[in-house]
């Protein structure tokens, strides 16, 4: 076997066995190719007897040209993955990647739009039309719930409880109720009733949110959807749709609720992942005394 057939492979495990996300499935097979065309052009130039020394080496490569520290720490994580499907493949007997200690990034906490902000942002769609329906009980799903754009785009119309006020949020194997506000479940209310209806292609569609085809929105029609809200709202900050997520998470946090239920609608697998927004509301918290405190 060459580098070209480990490649090809480790493409099939990552795709068919380890079911990797299209964000990891795209990053590692990248990293992974990459590193295959560096070891074509090494003396005997087959990978699988890469050492430890070799490794590092390579690493120490990526530094020297430049390569951030994210980027690194992303290579140290895929060149491990890579290694250790090889031993399990019984080409090699130990994973040489395992030695690797990756730069320690600095995370950047994310970025939040205050309450106004928030509130003049869901005020931008209008309703003169179905689109403008649709966007407001999108916008506001999104901000009730705090779910991530591909939930939002895959929600059926079966998954919104609106007599009760909450929506059944399902993602491969899980599934999450997640409460929702008088605003939300009006704005939802009027589309589904009044709006969505006339939009569908199909009575047999099931997607809550299509697109003006009829068809299930795209994760790139949302995108463009709150790029042109944000135009429009005239605010500065870079909103996407996890600056909504985030804000969402923050302002709970703000207002009393405690990480554990953050947590558990957010879906975060590990309290370690809420726990981002504890920091960045102290860190809120210090720069407003800063700033207005006489003695700060």
């Amino acid at each position: 076997m060459g580098n070209s057939d480990y490649t090809r492979e480790y493409e099939a495990y990552l795709r068919d066995v380890k079911r990797a996300s299209k964000n990891t499935f795209s990053s590692y097979m990248r990293d992974i190719r990459q590193f295959s065309a560096y070891w074509d052009e090494q003396p005997g130039g087959d990978c699988a007897t890469a050492s430890d020394a070799d490794l590092d080496a390579y690493i120490k490569r990526l530094k020297k040209i430049g390569k951030s520290a994210a980027t690194i720490s992303r290579n140290v994580a895929s060149l491990r993955n890579f290694f250790g499907f090889l031993v399990s493949k019984n080409i090699i007997e130990r994973n040489p990647a395992t030695s690797l200690v990756p730069d320690k990034t600095e995370k950047k906490l994310p970025e939040i739009l205050t309450s106004r902000e928030v509130e003049l942002f869901l005020e931008q769609p209008e309703l003169r039309d179905s689109k403008g329906y649709r966007d407001k009980a999108m916008l506001e799903l999104l901000y009730a719930t705090g779910i991530r754009v591909s939930e939002l785009i895959n929600l059926d119309i079966d998954n919104a409880n609106l007599s009760v006020g909450v929506i059944h949020c399902k993602t491969r194997d899980k599934e999450r109720i997640i409460p929702l506000y008088t605003t939300a479940v009006e704005a939802l209310s009027e589309y589904t009733l009044k709006i969505r209806p006339h939009m569908i292609n199909s009575p047999d569609e099931t997607a809550l949110f299509v697109n003006v085809g009829g068809d299930r929105m795209s994760r790139q029609g949302f995108w463009k959807i709150i790029k042109h809200y944000q135009e429009k709202a005239g605010i500065e900050k870079v909103i996407t749709p996890h600056t909504l997520r985030h804000s969402f998470a923050a302002h709970l946090l703000e207002n009393g609720a405690d990480l554990k239920s953050i947590q558990e609608m957010l879906g975060h697998a590990d309290i370690s992942s809420t726990q981002v927004y504890a920091q960045l509301v102290k860190k809120q918290l210090k720069d407003v005394y800063r700033r207005a405190h006489p003695r700060a």
